[in-house]
């Protein structure tokens, strides 16, 4: 697996995103080198029948969901201009030994950004490869001390209206909340994303800081966060709170169970032509499926 800091990587040494599909056998030799890391040996990337070409750089930083920067899905990219990311502090509280007020270079050092190429579904049926950096957050979490009462992890969403024009409407109940349970969160596929095709995480894709969870439907990948909270309860999560009969907490790609307005079953990854079957926890089942054993997931959404 390749590790480097975003903040290390010259210009010299980005390669164009039009070349990366090209890196796509030399990643999947590269996850090969490192799947002792994981359950059962198991390469971080994807299920190993599955095509991982990277879809186009334009299509992800173009074609996203920021509901804090407007509800189309080209808001993000036009409005995102105005989100000032640098200074960044990030609040830890909650069920811990070590909360606090943490800058962002704080929260990451002296881990190294990897990077990892992970699918994306959203439950609007499309989905889209990523070529994501960023720091597994079992390599984090740990130096907070959470207590054994940390049941959760709940991530926040910056707050600032100014910045974030979406904010201004009553679509959702700001701040934007996510959570996890503690399992998830350390389970060695989720990743805290700086980063994505080798840059510095734009700001439409959640800068400076996004939560990156690949068997769970995108609206669980949490942007710009700025407070991570242990919690005892399950946290009431935004979409949970919006839409409780189609946004449960665990957010789990179950494609036998269809969304209340549309089928699960069949995705349309970005840039093809054709849809596709949609795999159970978006493909990563081998790796994931262990955390949810006696767990109805049809109840459990």
């Amino acid at each position: 697996m390749l590790i480097q800091k975003p903040a290390d990587v010259h210009p010299s040494e980005i390669t164009p995103p039009d070349l990366y599909a090209s890196r796509r056998e030399f990643l999947k030799t590269a996850a090969g080198l490192g799947a002792a890391l994981l359950p059962g040996g198991r390469a971080a990337s994807a299920a190993p029948d599955d095509d991982l070409k990277p879809t186009s750089c334009k299509d992800i930083t173009s074609y996203n969901n920021f509901y804090e920067l407007g509800s189309s899905k080209t808001d993000p990219a036009e409005y995102a201009g105005s989100l000032k990311t640098r200074p960044w502090t990030v609040t830890v509280e909650g069920h811990c030994e070590k909360p606090g007020q943490y800058a962002l270079d704080d929260i990451l050092a002296p881990q190294q950004a990897e990077e990892r190429i992970y699918r994306l579904r959203c439950v609007e049926a499309w989905s889209m490869v990523v070529p994501w950096m960023g720091i597994p957050l079992a390599k984090i979490l740990p130096r907070f001390q959470p207590t054994a009462s940390a049941k959760y992890v709940e991530f926040t969403t910056l707050f600032d209206p100014a910045q974030m024009p979406g904010q201004k409407t009553r679509l959702l109940d700001w701040p934007y909340v996510e959570g996890l349970r503690m399992d998830e969160a350390m389970h060695p596929l989720t990743l805290l994303a700086t980063g994505l095709y080798g840059k510095e995480l734009p700001n439409q894709n959640g800068a400076p800081l996004r939560l990156v969870v690949p068997w769970k439907y995108g609206f669980k990948s949490i942007k710009s966060i700025v407070k991570i909270r242990f919690t005892e309860p399950q946290p009431r999560t935004t979409w949970a709170i919006s839409g409780p009969d189609e946004y449960g907490f665990y957010a789990n790609v179950n494609p036998a169970v269809d969304h209340p307005r549309w089928s699960q079953n069949k995705e349309r990854r970005i840039g093809d032509l054709f849809r596709r079957d949609t795999l159970p926890f978006n493909g990563y089942a081998d790796q994931v499926a262990g955390l949810y054993t006696g767990m109805d997931l049809r109840r459990n959404f």
